[in-house]
């Protein structure tokens, strides 16, 4: 699918100033080298201040900057989904693998939130699930409900209970992992959140519910809600995902060549969602039927 191009807009921050910005550029959006960052700014795609720049500018905090990225044909994604319960204020939805749930990584209409947007415009993501996870997202067609969901999103009164397909044989039946979760070096991208000491706490319960000679399924019961908080959480006590290209054992990025946080391969799936209903206080149980790969690999 050919989209319609996408402004990428940031305010220059103090600690940039002085930088010129093609080394700014480079450093902001590590994806593309300094070459391809020059020829982007002799296409006249990038503005700082209104004004269109050649990359020899030096930096100023609080200026506007602007890459026009033109149109794009974006990577093929699954275009279906299933509803799981529908009312005024709720929508929810089982999300296939393979598609993002809000625009980014190269993805800006072929994401869950177009497709919802489509048949329900009212309707905004509470929380959102990786590419390559399948399962319940919980959509808010209200503001009222919204901001009742928000706010009590990471606390007991909503339970996240996940499906995960892990490497190697837990010893224990249960574990409750504390490992805090922060940004880490990638060579890739800069950055991804990963297990980090410094980083911000977390909390996860993880229950076996069955072993293979080589694997381990966990149900795991999420407490915070840190970005690929699972992942790294199962993987940081010694059980990655199956096929998580970006995740070792340690809850750090594999050494050599690490993937992307949107690769997919590995089997997370968000099956249960219980919570009392926003607007009318009823208890809402939800369940999304687990996907055929975890089946085929238990």
């Amino acid at each position: 699918m050919l989209n319609r191009g996408y402004a990428y807009t940031t305010i220059i921050s103090g600690k940039y100033h002085g930088q010129t910005l093609l080394s700014h550029l480079t450093s902001l959006y590590p994806h593309s080298n300094p070459q391809a960052w020059q020829q982007n700014l002799n296409n006249g795609e990038v503005t700082l201040n209104g004004v269109t720049a050649t990359g020899s500018e030096s930096v100023t905090s609080g200026q506007t900057l602007v890459w026009n990225r033109p149109p794009w044909i974006e990577p093929d994604s699954p275009q279906h989904f299933e509803v799981l319960f529908n009312d005024p204020h709720l929508l929810a939805v089982n999300k296939p693998r393979g598609l993002p749930t809000l625009p980014g990584g190269g993805f800006m209409e072929n994401t869950l939130l177009r497709l919802v947007q489509k048949q329900t415009p009212n309707a905004n993501p509470v929380h959102r699930l990786g590419r390559a996870t399948t399962g319940i997202v919980l959509f808010a067609k209200t503001p009222q409900a919204a901001s009742n969901l928000e706010a009590n999103w990471n606390t007991p009164k909503i339970q996240k209970i996940y499906r995960a397909l892990a490497q190697n044989i837990a010893q224990q039946d249960a574990y409750e992992i504390l490992t805090p979760i922060g940004l880490v070096p990638h060579p890739r991208i800069g950055s991804v959140w990963a297990a980090n000491p410094n980083g911000k706490p977390a909390k996860s319960l993880a229950k076996v519910i069955s072993r293979t000679t080589s694997t381990t399924t966990f149900e795991v019961s999420l407490h915070s809600g840190r970005p690929h908080q699972i992942r790294i959480h199962l993987a940081s006590i010694g059980h990655p995902l199956v096929g998580d290209r970006l995740y070792g054992l340690n809850g750090q990025p594999l050494k050599n060549l690490p993937g992307l946080p949107g690769d997919g391969g590995y089997f997370l799936h968000a099956q249960f969602l219980k919570f009392h209903h926003p607007i009318t206080g009823e208890q809402i149980n939800l369940e999304a039927a687990l996907p055929s790969g975890f089946s085929l690999h238990q």
